[in-house]
């Protein structure tokens, strides 16, 4: 936490300021957000831990990512910073894992919720922006290569943002399963076409009986 965070900034942030913090995250606790599960951290309220789920129809679908806003020390005046802790290919995320979206930059405005915060980085899922990419790479493909960029991206959700079991199966499924269809495919052509070269053999071995009992 240290090497994204630094030190706490619970000591800079007036007790009205705290307050605010620890109720909308108790009220995302409670009541969860599509796809957003909120994790309150007891010991530093200004450090927000989160959990997206990986929007249907995208490359990240399936996946689950962890994400962190940080409040400094002149928060709600300056926004937060946010992070992926989940390693994600996408434009607007760098190597380690900031965000870079307008409405943690120009667009603030002081009286945004953590909610719409959150709101904005699952949207960011499904909506990318190469115009601000922090990620060049995956900026570009999005606009030059799409198909290459969702292949990409989906293959980092599965590796880095599927957990346990689950991870496992998903990132062995489609290779294995299209290895093992394919394997089968072939393995049913190549019976099929033995079984029709024996039926082959048996009719001209019939025709040949047949021959020799009219002679």
């Amino acid at each position: 936490m240290s090497s994204l965070t630094g030190s706490s900034n619970v000591e800079n942030l007036s007790p009205q300021v705290l307050r605010q913090v620890a109720k909308e995250v108790a009220a995302l606790a409670k009541t969860p957000l599509e796809g957003i599960k909120v994790y309150p951290n007891e010991e530093d309220i200004t450090d927000i831990q989160a959990s997206v789920e990986g929007p249907a129809g995208t490359p990240y679908a399936g996946g689950y990512f962890k994400v962190r806003l940080v409040l400094g020390k002149d928060f709600p005046r300056v926004p937060p910073k946010g992070y992926f802790l989940t390693k994600v290919f996408h434009p607007n995320v760098a190597a380690n894992g900031e965000i870079c979206v307008n409405t943690l930059k120009r667009d603030w405005k002081s009286d945004m919720g953590l909610k719409q915060l959150l709101l904005t980085i699952k949207c960011l899922l499904i909506y990318p922006n190469p115009e601000s990419a922090l990620n060049e790479e995956a900026g570009k493909l999005l606009l030059e290569q799409y198909e290459d960029y969702f292949t990409r991206a989906k293959m980092m959700t599965k590796i880095h943002a599927m957990s346990g079991k689950t991870s496992k199966e998903s990132r062995c499924s489609e290779p294995c399963s299209s290895m093992a269809g394919s394997n089968s495919l072939g393995a049913g052509s190549k019976k099929h076409a033995g079984e029709k070269k024996l039926s082959a053999v048996d009719k001209r071995k019939k025709d040949k009986k047949k021959n020799l009992k009219r002679l």
